[in-house]
């Protein structure tokens, strides 16, 4: 919230300094003055609007700073996440012992991808993928796919509110 309330404040400032000079110079030249504005005054707004944009432009650099290292931090936690659900993924597998090619074909199952995709990443027919997620179905005690996912997703779930 905070940087949302400084970035607001930084573009208004900047907002505020463009108004200034481009509303000087559309004044100057269409001759909307009555009274021109004395040298002394012009200059202090000037140099005020002037160290505004500065300012702005100052702010703005930080504000993008700590965006990039927010965005690298969570770069790196989804990255952690990842191998965690790999690690989680990985364990299930173990404790259901699916052999090495039904743990292939559990985690094409959990990517989404149908038996038809499966079976042709495999090199193997239809009839024995669909044979391999019962055994992987029987074994983790689903009755089929949606089940499956949201055993992985119930576990994330338990993680995500231990933190």
């Amino acid at each position: 919230m905070k940087q949302r309330i400084l970035i607001i404040a930084i573009l208004s400032v900047q907002a505020l300094c463009a108004v200034f000079f481009v509303s000087d110079i559309v004044l100057t030249v269409i001759g909307a003055r009555d009274r021109p504005i004395s040298w002394h005054t012009r200059e202090l707004l000037e140099i005020g609007a002037a160290t505004g944009l500065i300012l702005g432009l100052i702010l703005g650099a930080f504000a993008l700073a700590y965006a990039l290292r927010q965005s690298s931090r969570f770069r790196q936690q989804l990255r952690v996440a990842s191998g965690a659900f790999m690690e989680l993924l990985q364990e299930r597998f173990d404790d259901w012992g699916l052999t090495p090619a039904e743990r292939d074909v559990a985690l094409f199952a959990i990517k989404g991808m149908s038996t038809q995709e499966i079976a042709h990443l495999r090199c193997t027919s239809e009839g024995t993928v669909k044979a391999q997620t019962n055994a992987i179905y029987r074994k983790a005690g689903v009755s089929g796919r949606p089940q499956l996912l949201s055993l992985f997703i119930d576990d994330l779930m338990d993680d995500a509110l231990k933190i």
